[in-house]
């Protein structure tokens, strides 16, 4: 598969100055990463609600439309196929293949002592939430 993905990747680095009237690539490329985030994002979406409904026919589909997206946000964020391989070969040494490293920004410590309490670890590194598109993040009441 990662020969796939690699063979993938360079296709689109070779579309992303084509005409943008014929290439969806270039058409993603030239409206930016916030719409390529968003592509990626509607992929994902259907992804899951087609194996919540359990059709796999389109979750194959909808899979191959996913890694698609992703190939394109990573070109545009200069991430190659080979930086993603090495980070998965880092996590399958430090906890195995199958498993997500915990974030530690978001993990909690439990104290030494049965009687402490437990306190939340510090936020360093978290993500800055942004909205796609001109969409504003907007208070649920």
């Amino acid at each position: 598969m990662g020969d796939s993905l690699e063979r993938l990747y360079l296709a689109v680095l070779a579309a992303k100055d084509l005409d943008p009237a014929t290439s969806r690539t270039a058409r993603l490329f030239q409206r930016g990463p916030a719409k390529m985030a968003k592509k990626l994002a509607e992929e994902a979406i259907e992804v899951v609600i087609d194996a919540v409904n359990g059709n796999s026919d389109a979750v194959v589909r909808e899979s191959a439309d996913l890694l698609y997206n992703l190939t394109v946000l990573w070109a545009s964020a200069g991430v190659r196929p080979e930086d993603v391989w090495r980070e998965m070969e880092r996590r399958e040494h430090l906890q195995g293949i199958a498993e997500k490293l915990p974030k530690s920004s978001s993990k909690i410590r439990m104290p030494t002592t049965a009687t402490a309490a437990p306190t939340a670890a510090p936020s360093v590194g978290r993500r800055r939430i942004v909205a796609l598109e001109g969409r504003s993040l907007r208070k649920r009441h």
